[in-house]
């Protein structure tokens, strides 16, 4: 489903990612773990249009879509949670997602026509997807953190992505609420039939619902594997755990 070729990108003399090759395939539930610094959030970053790549391709579906802009990836079935909360604090949970059913559907500049009951029934669906109906009415700032998390997660599924990259799902969050968002995820991508690769630095998430993951270091994708072949990776060990 998603693939580059030679991915590169550096700021002056840093190299954030060295010649990367990935290959995610349809259906895969995966992750990309590594050391702060390794240059994941910078991936994510190439693979949405936020930033253009020094050198190499990303090909997504079989199109090439080095270089396009982020609403353009993003309507071809690319969707986005980020490293930090990105929602509409002042408005309420539904209108923050139905906003993106709007948005998906190409009816936020028509002026003529009120919104308030446009997919209604679509945007509550979504809404119990992420287990958010019960908070429908309250402002996006008064949610817990974790229930933020959840609304971002349920504004990406409302542009209908077969593709869902999540930056760091579960930083910040208590335990609990780090189980749930972690359920929320797998059962997701399983009902919907979605593909969806996370960056996460919570290891019990990691090996907990991940079928394959994939270890970057200094940019570079060092080992790739089930959560048991990268458990009993030297190189992993060494570099990524801090094991002799």
């Amino acid at each position: 489903m998603l693939r580059t070729q030679g991915l590169t990108k550096s700021f002056g003399g840093l190299m954030t990612t060295n010649n990367v090759n990935l290959e995610i395939e349809k259906g895969e539930l995966s992750s990309i773990i590594g050391p702060n610094g390794a240059g994941k959030t910078t991936l994510f970053n190439l693979l949405t249009g936020h930033l253009r790549p020094d050198s190499g391709r990303v090909i997504f579906k079989d199109k090439d879509i080095t270089g396009l802009p982020p609403h353009k990836i993003c309507r071809l079935g690319v969707g986005r949670s980020f490293q930090h909360i990105n929602i509409f604090p002042k408005l309420t949970v539904f209108d923050n997602v139905q906003a993106a059913v709007l948005a998906r559907r190409g009816k936020c500049i028509n002026i003529f026509s009120p919104s308030k009951n446009m997919y209604r029934e679509e945007t509550i669906r979504l809404l119990e997807t992420v287990e958010l109906d019960d908070e429908r009415d309250l402002p996006g700032e008064l949610l817990s953190y974790g229930d933020q998390k959840r609304l971002e997660i349920g504004i990406a599924l409302a542009l209908r992505p077969s593709l869902l990259l999540l930056d760091e799902p579960t930083a910040g969050m208590s335990p609990e609420e780090t189980a749930g968002i972690a359920v929320l995820i797998e059962s997701v991508v399983q009902q919907q039939g979605l593909t969806a690769l996370f960056v996460e630095h919570d290891m019990s998430v990691v090996f907990g619902i991940s079928q394959k993951i994939r270890v970057l270091h200094l940019g570079q994708i060092i080992a790739i594997g089930t959560p048991e072949e990268i458990s009993a990776d030297v190189q992993v060990q060494r570099i990524y755990l801090g094991e002799e």
